[in-house]
């Protein structure tokens, strides 16, 4: 007669490894939302209690209407939100196209071509802010948007495009064939066959491309003067100075400066994993 014992089945945890990997998450989202949740509920209270601990004692808003109607907030979010969607339509054109091209045809150059976009990627912005804020200067494009676009794009198409090459090495060369065989001129193919089977990787495209205009601060402080120009990242610079800092409004333009980046993320959340790891295949 044959008798079983009792064994875990393979795969299962033990109730003290699921105990401490509960316990591991557990911290680990305390430490990832308390940043958030500390600026959240600075930005609701009055100047005064800005430094302490008290963060629901006299609840206001004054934070959030001071910084409306007595700053130039609205200007500098305007600004940023025509940089960004700029740089967002043009840097997913153009990585999209770029990665398509060295991804099913062949032509000269296109070694150092995809050598070029992955060495552009590890220079570090000390390096290129003086170069680039020259070449913007003789173009006549220091205080334009146009310059701030250009600037973000050389940074956000290297590595979008690596990726979206990548992705587009997993989608059957088959699809083009069928393409031509109907009379499609290349860019036909690629516009509507090809480009509606890669929303994962447009998804990634687009939020990169996103976050790095809307969150950078080096090429904009140094490119855009005059409270008419700045973005957020040089208007937030407004509220601190060499004897301390605004916390209120700053806190309270931190949580509206977010609003954006998490819309565009919701949009794109549910694509990001599967276009980051595509990219990531073949790339």
């Amino acid at each position: 007669m044959v008798t079983t014992t009792n064994v875990p089945a393979r795969g299962r945890r033990s109730p003290l490894a699921s105990a401490g990997l509960h316990l591991t998450l557990l911290v680990a989202s305390v430490i990832a939302v308390f940043p958030v949740l500390w600026v959240l509920l600075t930005s609701l209270k009055p100047a005064s209690y800005a430094t302490t601990t008290d963060f629901v004692k006299e609840t206001t808003l004054e934070n959030y209407t001071k910084l409306l109607e007595d700053t130039e907030f609205l200007t500098w979010f305007g600004n940023s939100l025509l940089v960004a969607a700029l740089t967002t339509v043009l840097g997913v054109f153009v990585a999209a196209t770029t990665g398509y091209a060295v991804s099913r045809f062949r032509f000269p150059g296109k070694r150092g071509l995809m050598w070029t976009l992955l060495i552009t990627q590890m220079f570090p912005v000390a390096v290129l802010i003086v170069p680039i804020y020259n070449i913007m200067s003789n173009l006549g494009l220091l205080n334009e948007p146009a310059g701030l676009v250009i600037t973000y794009l050389t940074i956000a198409v290297p590595f979008c495009a690596w990726m979206m090459k990548g992705f587009f090495d997993t989608i059957p060369r088959e699809i083009d064939e069928s393409g031509q065989v109907d009379g499609l001129t290349p860019f036909g193919t690629f516009w509507r066959l090809i480009l509606p089977l890669a929303k994962p990787g447009i998804a990634v495209t687009a939020f990169y491309s996103f976050i790095t205009a809307w969150g950078e601060v080096a090429y904009a402080s140094a490119f855009m003067v005059g409270d008419e120009n700045l973005t957020l990242a040089g208007g937030l610079q407004k509220f601190v100075n060499q004897y301390g800092a605004q916390w209120g409004p700053m806190t309270a333009a931190s949580v509206l400066i977010a609003i954006p980046a998490a819309i565009v993320f919701l949009f794109a959340q549910r694509h990001l994993v599967t276009g980051v790891s595509a990219g990531a295949v073949k790339g």
